[in-house]
């Protein structure tokens, strides 16, 4: 059947990666298959669609979600979330692009991996498209008290709510608002995702003719990765889905742009809402150019190694004019080159500017594109980028995103604009081209004079700050409401009551899941795997060497025991993690470190691992590392690096911390929108936790307070030297903290590094005593409300709990996702709209936390997690509802990682005394949880009024707030 269905049109070895790549056509349908055949046992699919939206109603997106809420073959209600409580997948999700849709999913379990293709082929090919879940995914109106007409009509949907916490982000009204203009006619003008003020205008009816005219097999490309059988894998398309269409169908495509014949200067706003700063400069300033087509392999790669050279570190000349001029606060954060769309775009410029200084913001860009169009780049500069590129091709990741779907997202962009997309994965060539190219001295400035100077297709965005936009435009969403409302007969406002019904009738209603396939404990591995290293010590320290498969790189690391640090140090502790790597050591400036970082490493990262002990949360254990990575015939340079930033590092280039403290208050301020249930749970558990207070303190919102203040007060010169005599306290004190070194390289490696980690670390002092980090809590404000720029909510309440060796540990463990699964899902994003919502423990904390995301409601959500609570001890529940909770526990325990994230995974894992057989010893228990052990664990821990709750939210929940007794803060 498969010989018939599918034609094989060509095969690519790409042998650095380990991968065979074969390109297929589906005769009868024109579909395209993408087969990756490799080696790895962790297998992955996707099915991809070009989706072109006209207009910003959010269509592709909505449609995105509304697919996956029932098909012909499963008609149950939500088979996507129902499957990945049946799975033991390492991988489910939905994307939607500027310019395509995308399904994918991974599994390491062949059983489950066909079950989820059954499945996801059924979803996408044979939607039900049921107007209800159009209404409950995308948008709807309603009133406030859905059978009460007298109250106020309100607008609900889940992408729509989604969508208004998106667009809180001033990073996103900027990315939205550059593409809107240097696109002007093409589908990157509009927003793929929605805009919350267009959304509505979008029909049932305009839904349904999208899915015709774009989910088509001629439409969609197949991509699948690792060590099954192709055949197979085709057989069970054409039996599933294919075979069902005779015709082909036109795919859609993207037209060139239409070109400007000068450059385009535009104003813009976004609301910002902090009225006690908001004479803070707060303006972005940014340019951008529109380049060639991504498909174009040469074209990409010029314009991924410009953008290298100009912005890779801050001794690059783009990047440096942007840190250090005092026309801004920093670099954008749009700073680069964007390839994924059909015609690249390249922008930079600042944020925390003024209005007034567009022209000297643009002038400084064009002046350091200019000088190097007459002067050219140091060779030494290029050859630094081009190692770069070289170093991340041939990086095996998977810590983050599968492998397998990486390399598909590679692939995707060239099978959706018809370029070459198996070239993608196989760039040797082109960097072989390039290092001849770069070694012409005109290359470069010629490079620059026709992508940038030449190139009139550029417009310059001023996205300027306004504290009454947001207040505006909840009042405009008012008028529209009420003037709608008033234009409703009693008819209308009986269908909305019915409707209304309707759906909740829906949400409520049982589904036979037994339609649908799954995994049981049976099909687990009966073993966790876990890398083992080849010895227990390195260069006469405490460590380990791992011997992975990570294609020619080395990883390695300096671990220092966190010391007991002052009070008043704690709060620049994070700072100090972050100035470290970006610091002068010895006699060379920062500048020069940095050029010598980017020439024979992959960069240098310094962070912090504290967890609560297994025995006991309140102490716990906490581990600093300076990490880097390199090509192995760089390995040497890189450990000599790393012991000089640990032994020499210096924090006296006070210009430049005031310049990276400057960049780290708007990078934080920025991810407030992103992960505001992150920031919100770890601020409930911070009256709670040792570790959750530290992280609170120093990461979460509280640390952002202190971090603006410290931003404004460094401007004076007392304050930055008691800050620079902080951290070089934090530093004597971490170099003489006990000494541990850990490598994952080849074992040939191995043999000719040690001599060179024992001539580096041979002298490395060690104070005798050491007294480790400790902590204590401030049980101060139990029940928070924290004010932020923006439009929903994020709530959290925690609960003291057990640490992980605990027998109820498991119990607790397994009760999020039942939790989740049976209930909070159900109430808080179905019926709620909220975008997510869920409940989880965390042993290192001895925490459990419930959470909800981009949430549209504030005190409704609070009481869903007490009522869950109630649901959980009061209903009726099957054991196959615990055996999908412990499923999705175990596949998480079990997800694979890059070869490089497991061992530092396992290392880091056993330095906190999490070792293999402790963890094997949890993972067993977790699989042996029942439903009586979740009630019981419920009723001992979360018990009414110990919870410690946590909200973060908008101006207009202020009143709210502090009638329910919580302690207001403004982030």
């Amino acid at each position: 059947m498969a010989d018939r269905a599918f034609t094989l049109q060509r095969t690519y070895p790409i042998d650095p990666l380990k991968i065979t790549a074969r390109q297929y056509l589906h005769q009868r349908t024109g579909a395209q298959h993408i087969h990756l055949q490799s080696p790895n046992d962790e297998n992955a699919f996707m099915v991809a669609f070009r989706t072109a939206p006209q207009d910003s109603t959010g269509i592709a997106h909505i449609l995105e979600h509304t697919v996956l809420c029932g098909s012909e073959k499963y008609p149950v209600r939500d088979p996507f979330f129902m499957m990945t409580r049946r799975s033991l997948n390492t991988f489910m999700n939905a994307f939607t692009g500027s310019d395509w849709t995308a399904y994918p999913f991974a599994s390491k379990n062949v059983k489950d991996f066909y079950n989820l293709l059954d499945v996801y082929l059924d979803a996408v090919f044979f939607s039900r498209l049921d107007p209800l879940d159009f209404l409950q995914e995308g948008h709807r109106l309603e009133f406030s008290q859905p059978d009460d007409p007298s109250t106020a009509l309100v607008r609900r949907g889940i992408v729509y709510n989604e969508m208004k916490g998106a667009m809180s982000s001033p990073v996103s009204v900027l990315w939205q608002t550059m593409s809107h203009y240097l696109y002007p006619t093409t589908t990157y003008h509009h927003n793929s995702g929605g805009d919350p003020t267009a959304i509505p205008q979008l029909t049932y009816e305009q839904l349904l003719e999208f899915y015709r005219s774009h989910y088509h097999p001629g439409n969609a490309i197949f991509l699948t990765f690792g060590n099954l059988p192709v055949e197979e894998i085709q057989d069970r398309l054409e039996k599933l889905a294919l075979h069902r269409f005779s015709d082909s169908v036109v795919p859609v495509s993207v037209p060139d742009e239409l070109r400007y014949r000068e450059p385009l200067q535009v104003e813009a706003w976004y609301p910002y809402d902090d009225e006690e700063q908001a004479d803070q400069p707060r303006t972005h300033i940014v340019v951008g150019w529109l380049l060639g087509k991504s498909t174009d392999l040469k074209e990409l790669f010029q314009a991924e190694l410009l953008s290298a050279i100009l912005l890779d570190n801050s001794a690059s000349p783009l990047r440096r004019a942007l840190e250090t001029t005092d026309l801004g606060s920093s670099p954008s954060p749009l700073c680069g080159v964007e390839e994924s769309y059909r015609e690249m775009c390249f922008v930079c410029g600042l944020e925390g500017s003024e209005a007034d200084r567009a022209d000297d913001v643009e002038a400084l860009v064009l002046q350091v594109l200019q000088d190097i169009s007459g002067k050219g780049v140091d060779i030494a500069v290029v050859e630094s980028a081009l190692h770069q590129l070289e170093l991340d091709y041939r990086e095996i990741g998977g810590d983050s995103l599968p492998f397998g779907l990486q390399a598909m997202l590679q692939v995707l962009p060239g099978a959706i604009h018809g370029g070459d997309s198996l070239a993608m994965l196989d760039i040797e060539p082109v960097l072989a081209e390039l290092r001849k190219e770069i070694q012409q001295s005109d290359f470069i400035p010629s490079l620059v004079q026709r992508l940038f100077l030449d190139n009139p297709h550029r417009v310059r965005l001023v996205l300027k700050p306004d504290s009454k936009l947001s207040q505006k435009n909840q009042q405009q969403e008012r008028q529209v409401l009420d003037q709608l409302q008033v234009s409703l007969d009693d008819r209308q406002k009986q269908q909305l009551v019915e409707t209304a019904q309707k759906l909740a009738r829906r949400q409520e209603e049982p589904q036979d899941l037994s339609i649908l396939p799954k995994v049981g404990l049976e099909d687990v591995s009966p073993r966790l795997q876990m890398p083992e290293p080849l010895s227990d010590g390195l260069a006469g320290w405490p460590g380990a060497w791992y011997d992975q498969q990570t294609n020619g790189l080395c990883y390695f690391s300096a671990i220092k025991e966190l010391p007991q640090l002052e009070q008043e140090q704690l709060p620049h502790f994070g700072l100090y993690a972050f100035l470290l790597p970006e610091l002068g050591c010895g006699n060379e400036d920062y500048l020069t470190m940095q050029q010598r970082l980017s020439s024979a490493t992959g960069g240098l990262g310094a962070s912090t691992s504290v967890r609560g002990s297994v025995h006991d949360p309140r102490s716990f254990s906490g581990f600093f590392s300076l990490t880097s990575k390199a090509l192995e015939r760089n390995a040497s340079t890189m450990a000599r690096l790393v012991r000089d930033f640990h032994s020499d590092v210096r924090f006296d280039e006070t210009q430049r911390i005031r310049e990276l403290v400057a960049q780290k208050r708007a990078a934080r301020e920025q991810s407030i929108t992103g992960s505001g249930h992150i920031l919100a749970m770890t601020a409930a558990a911070s009256s709670i936790s040792p570790v959750a207070a530290l992280s609170h303190r120093s990461r979460g919102l509280a640390g952002i307070v202190s971090l603006k203040q410290l931003d404004r007060e460094l401007d004076r010169a007392d304050a930055m030297e008691t800050f620079q005599r902080s951290l070089n306290g934090i530093h004597e004190q971490v170099c003489r903290a006990p000494l541990r070194l850990l490598a994952i390289g080849s074992e040939q490696l191995r043999l000719t590094l040690q001599p060179t980690l024992e001539a580096l670390w041979a002298e490395t002092p060690v104070r005798d005593p050491f007294f480790p980090m400790g902590g204590t809590i401030d049980a101060a404000n139990v029940h928070q409300m924290w004010i932020a720029s923006t439009q929903v909510h994020f709530c959290a309440k925690a609960y003291p709990t057990v640490a992980a060796s605990h027998p109820d540990a498991a119990a607790l463990t397994v009760l999020g996702p039942f939790l989740r699964n049976g209930y909070l899902h159900r109430v808080i994003r179905e019926q709620g709209g909220a975008y997510g919502g869920g409940a989880g423990q965390d042993s290192g904390l001895g925490v459990f936390r419930f959470f909800s995301y981009r949430d549209p409601h504030l005190q409704e959500t609070l009481d869903a997690f007490d009522q869950s609570l109630d649901w959980l001890q009061k209903s009726d529940h099957s054991a196959e509802k615990v055996e999908e909770a412990v499923l999705g526990v175990v596949a998480s325990i079990d997800k694979p990682g890059s070869p490089a994230g497991e061992a530092q995974k396992a290392y880091v894992n056993a330095l906190h005394g999490r070792s293999p057989d402790f963890l094997r010893m949890h993972r067993q228990r977790i699989m042996d949880v029942t439903l009586s052990d979740l009630q019981r664990v419920a009723n001992t821990y979360l018990k009414p009024g110990a919870g410690r709750t946590a909200v973060l939210t908008h101006s207009g929940s202020v009143d709210l707030g502090e009638s329910l007794g919580f302690a207001v803060h403004r982030v």
